[in-house]
């Protein structure tokens, strides 16, 4: 399968395209969302593109992340990571950054950042913002959209391999896995775990922890 996270993804979605790969719970809002490998992979391609031919990055650029676990958060992460940039996640600016995507909590906190700066409302079904946009900031969905379903490459993840070897330590199993973001909020265990594992994902968030049992059971996945 690989060592680096996109070549993780790729082998996963390869193997069927059109099984569920992210099912997305948000116990807040009672949002479920769930994306095909094929969905997902064409997020991705569309956030790698916007940062080549959108924001001219590429290897050795850095992405900033302010964002908490959430279907759009790992189309970022992986977005990012196949266009060759390495990230940062969770640090409380994107000072330093080549890049910066962040919730609108993080955006409104008016720190200093990079010139290209996506804010994401996080709204279901990948809607953009509604309201104004805070001043210096994109939507990331409506700029996304503009970018082509498919990533002519090369693909990166090349410095992503000390991520995979952390993930495959946790000794996830495969097949098909809950993970309850309050628990896990680090990406390697909710998005790049699963991946290693070769594993599709059930990422609930703000979870009650009464329902999870049987979102488990009702998932057909194993709860970690």
């Amino acid at each position: 399968m690989g060592n680096t996270i996109p070549s993780l993804f790729a082998a996963i979605v390869g193997k069927d395209p059109s099984l569920p790969f992210l099912t997305f719970y948000d116990d807040a809002t009672g949002e479920r969302t769930e994306l095909s490998g094929a969905t997902l992979a064409n997020w991705v391609s569309k956030t790698a593109n916007l940062l080549v031919d959108g924001c001219g990055l590429g290897p050795g650029d850095v992405a900033a992340v302010r964002l908490p676990p959430h279907w759009q958060t790992a189309a970022i992460l992986l977005g990012a990571w196949t266009a060759g940039l390495s990230v940062a996640y969770g640090e409380p600016t994107g000072a330093g950054a080549d890049v910066e995507f962040a919730s609108l909590a993080a955006a409104e906190t008016g720190a200093p950042g990079p010139a290209d700066r996506y804010v994401l409302g996080l709204a279901p079904m990948g809607l953009p913002m509604r309201g104004g946009v805070p001043a210096g900031w994109a939507d990331y969905v409506a700029e996304v959209r503009q970018h082509g379903d498919h990533y002519p490459g090369p693909v990166g993840g090349a410095g992503t391999e000390d991520l995979v070897a952390r993930a495959r330590a946790l000794g996830l199993p495969g097949g098909r896995l809950l993970v309850d973001a309050v628990a896990h909020p680090d990406p390697v265990e909710w998005l790049v775990g699963p991946l290693a594992a070769g594993a599709s994902i059930v990422l609930s968030v703000n979870s009650d922890p009464a329902k999870l049992p049987g979102r488990a059971a009702a998932e057909q996945a194993t709860e970690i």
